[in-house]
């Protein structure tokens, strides 16, 4: 029990370290979608992603193959449609209210895997996910509750709930399938789906970049691959729904990031729906916290 406690503390430092980095990516992403379709930056993170990993992978000498390839290519999948709605989100909402409502998706992995992985659930499981969605509402201010159009646009919305959505079962499943593969293999998946499923999408935008678009297209992909790396690291340590729990840190960076780069001050609303978010999942990590 103890060592279990030991090893998820040091699982810490590495989703501290993706949650950073993918905050990065979100700025780079949002830079690059200017002048670039969608479809190219979830492409050229992709195509990034599976020459590093397949370097990784030979220096290791790893078979990039895997064992649980059915979980490994799902891994693949919801990773694809996640990334795609969480780029898409990036580039039409505020860093910090894409961020916000990227991130219900530690409270639904805590639901997923409850479900799927017979991880405890309980009040506190439910309490959070109630406090978690009023959260969201207060973030997105749907119009039939808060009357009136929402300073939000609803596509990019309803994109950053399908990526938290995604997320959770990418999680649940990266949780799962790292105890039969290596996680560089785990990575090394996402590409192998994405990279043929996105190519036509991405000819048919096709916008060829300027030097500055290339460096933001390679930018995208490296952080993200370490970001990604770091996390896998993480989630081989800690449980699913807790784990993911400290990646709201990510929150802080985006909205420092948003304000710092693109002048984004964050509203009331979006504060407090934050805070009810934060609190929601520092509920499930207190319960993880090993009692003196």
């Amino acid at each position: 029990m103890t060592d279990a406690r030991d090893d998820a503390q040091r699982g810490i430092p590495y989703l501290v370290g993706a949650a950073f980095g993918f905050s990065l990516m979100s700025l780079l992403v949002k830079r690059a979608g200017r002048d670039l379709p969608v479809e190219m930056l979830v492409l050229a993170r992709g195509v990034v992603t599976f020459v590093i990993s397949a370097g990784l992978l030979r220096r290791h000498r790893l078979s990039p193959w895997g064992n649980d390839k059915k979980r490994l290519v799902l891994r693949g999948v919801l990773g694809t449609g996640g990334l795609a709605c969480f780029f898409y989100a990036v580039t039409v909402l505020p860093l910090a209210e894409v961020t916000v409502i990227h991130y219900l998706n530690p409270v639904l992995t805590a639901v997923l895997a409850a479900l799927l992985l017979r991880e405890p659930i309980g009040l506190r499981l439910v309490t959070a996910l109630v406090i978690a969605i009023l959260g969201t509402v207060l973030v997105a201010q749907p119009p039939f509750l808060f009357g009136g159009a929402s300073d939000l646009p609803l596509p990019g919305v309803l994109a950053a709930l399908g990526g938290a959505t995604f997320s959770a079962g990418a999680y649940v499943t990266v949780r799962r399938v790292t105890q039969t593969d290596h996680p560089l293999v785990v990575v090394f998946y996402f590409p192998l789906v994405a990279v043929p499923v996105l190519l036509p999408f991405a000819l048919r935008a096709w916008i060829w970049p300027t030097p500055t678009g290339w460096l933001l297209l390679l930018g995208i992909g490296v952080v993200t691959q370490i970001s990604q790396v770091l996390l896998t690291e993480g989630l081989a340590r800690v449980p699913a729904g807790r784990g993911t729990a400290v990646g709201y840190v990510q929150i802080v960076f985006a909205t420092l990031l948003g304000l710092l780069f693109f002048a984004e001050v964050p509203t009331a609303t979006t504060i407090a729906g934050a805070l009810l978010i934060v609190a929601a999942t520092a509920s499930l990590w207190v319960k993880a916290a090993p009692r003196s």
